[in-house]
C-alpha cells in the first residue's frame, strides 16, 4: 500500500529541484539568511552567477518578465517558487485547475453569448441548459487536452510515466495560463470578440515556454505537443460539442 510523503522528506525533495534560473542548473540552496531581513544569495557552481536574483524583486516585476516570455522569471516561478512537493504548496494543483475551469467557463460563456447576439428573452429553463452545456463544453473540452498533453507527453517529450512529472508539467500549463485572468475583464467592459483569440495566442505561446522550461526540451516539440493539445481543444469546442448540444 502506498504511503505519504512525510514533511521531511518532501521539503527535502522539494530543496533538490531548486534551480539556477540562469542555466537550470540543480542548485542546494538559493540563499543564506544570517538574520531577519538578512540574507546573502548563493551563486550558481556551473555559471558563477547568482542562483536566483528574484528572490529580492517584487512581484510586478517577476510579472512582467513572465508576459515578456523570460525564461528565468519561469524557472524561478516553477522551480523555486511553485513546487509541488513543498509543503507550503500543498493543493497547489487543485486550487490552480479550479480557477483554470472558472475561467475558461468564463470563456465558453462569453463566446455563447456573442453567438446569441445578446438575446435577452429566453425563459429560465433556456438559461440553465446553456450554464450546463458551457459546464459540459468546459468539461469535455479540458478532457481532450490533457488527454492530448498526456500523450504529448508520453511519445514526443519521451516523458517516464512518473505521477510526479505529470503534475510537474500540469502544473506548468496551468500557471502559464495567466493570461485567461485578462477574461475577468470582459465581464465588465465591452471588447470585441477579437480579443478572445489574442488572448488564447498568449496563453499558447506562454504554455510553450513553461512547457520547454519544466522539461529542459527543444522549443520544436513543446511547440508541437501544445499545438496539438490547444488545436484538438478548439476542434471540439467549435466542431464537435456544438454538434452534440446544439
Amino acid at each position: 500500500m502506498a504511503t505519504s510523503m512525510n514533511p521531511e522528506a518532501a521539503e527535502k525533495a522539494a530543496e533538490e529541484k531548486l534551480r539556477c534560473v540562469n542555466c537550470g542548473w540543480r542548485v542546494k540552496t538559493l540563499f543564506v539568511q544570517y538574520s531577519p531581513g538578512n540574507i546573502r544569495l548563493m551563486k550558481c557552481d556551473n555559471c558563477k552567477a547568482v542562483a536566483d536574483s528574484y528572490i529580492e524583486c517584487e512581484f510586478m516585476i517577476i510579472l512582467i518578465d513572465l508576459i515578456l516570455h523570460k525564461t528565468k522569471a519561469y524557472r524561478h516561478l516553477l522551480f523555486n517558487m511553485l513546487n509541488v512537493d513543498a509543503s507550503d504548496n500543498k493543493g497547489i494543483l487543485q486550487r490552480s485547475s479550479l480557477i483554470y475551469f472558472l475561467l475558461d467557463a468564463c470563456r465558453v460563456s462569453f463566446l455563447k453569448s456573442c453567438r446569441d447576439d445578446g438575446d435577452s428573452s429566453r425563459s429560465p429553463f433556456s438559461s440553465i441548459w446553456t450554464c450546463l452545456k458551457v459546464l459540459l463544453d468546459v468539461l469535455l473540452g479540458n478532457l481532450v487536452f490533457v488527454v492530448v498533453v498526456i500523450l504529448g507527453s508520453k511519445f514526443l517529450l519521451s516523458l517516464s510515466f512518473d505521477i510526479t512529472r505529470y503534475k510537474e508539467v500540469f502544473l506548468a500549463i496551468l500557471i502559464s495560463s495567466y493570461f485567461k485572468l485578462f477574461l475577468i475583464s470582459m465581464m465588465v467592459w465591452e471588447f470585441p470578440l477579437s480579443v478572445i483569440f489574442i488572448i488564447d495566442i498568449f496563453v499558447f505561446s506562454s504554455n510553450v515556454v513553461a512547457l520547454r522550461v519544466i522539461t529542459q526540451l527543444s522549443v520544436s516539440r513543446c511547440i508541437a505537443v501544445c499545438f496539438m493539445a490547444h488545436t484538438t481543444k478548439f476542434l471540439a469546442d467549435h466542431c464537435v460539442l456544438p454538434r452534440l448540444f446544439g
